[in-house]
């Protein structure tokens, strides 16, 4: 549990949060288009072509079910440390779709890469509003919608040169080192703040 912070906002260097929240972002959008399109290699080297379509399905479905929760769940246990949850489901899952040797297993990764996932745009939010002031969140929410478009136009480029140049189990192992930069900075510079509200989770 986070220990109590006097002053978070004194003691938080604003640019190194905002920068591996970036991380985190990139990390969780351009999951969605490299693996988009390394979907046909995919299904070439395990089959399943019935199931297709839940390669991408069963991470939208999860991760929209827990997004709400990790709202919740921040506030019960601190935001810091639903990030170090949420990275930590993200990147377990992307290990399993990495070593998976079949359609089935894939999807079952991909699911739990989900649970993690959800929490990534959450928790960005969130920690934003912990950090920055009212009158300076619209810059911010600058910042991030560009990484989202950097994300579309080099995520397609990126799963592209990996099934060509490496293989398709690539698109998902790139995910550990970025998440593990970000999780670094986010951890060295987020402090714990301390505060806590309670809440019922229906």
């Amino acid at each position: 549990m986070d220990a109590p912070d006097s002053q978070p906002q004194a003691t938080t260097p604003v640019s190194m949060v905002i920068l591996s929240i970036g991380l985190l972002l990139l990390l969780a959008s351009l999951d969605q288009t490299i693996v988009s399109t390394a979907l046909p290699t995919i299904v070439a080297d395990l089959g399943g072509m019935d199931h297709l379509s839940w390669v991408v399905t069963a991470y939208v479905l999860t991760s929209t079910v827990v997004a709400p929760l990790y709202g919740k769940l921040g506030d019960l246990y601190g935001r810091r440390n639903m990030v170090f949850v949420s990275v930590a489901l993200f990147l377990l899952g992307s290990v399993l779709c990495g070593v998976a040797g079949s359609m089935t297993f894939l999807i079952a990764s991909r699911a739990l890469q989900g649970l993690g996932g959800g929490g990534l745009f959450v928790l960005a939010l969130s920690v934003v509003g912990d950090v920055i002031q009212p009158q300076d969140r619209g810059k911010v929410q600058g910042v991030f919608a560009a990484v989202f478009s950097v994300s579309s136009v080099i995520g397609p480029l990126v799963g592209g040169w990996f099934v060509q140049y490496v293989n398709w189990h690539w698109i998902f192992f790139i995910n550990l080192p970025i998440g593990l930069i970000a999780v670094v900075i986010f951890g060295s510079s987020f402090k714990p703040r301390g505060i806590r509200v309670k809440h019922k989770i229906d």
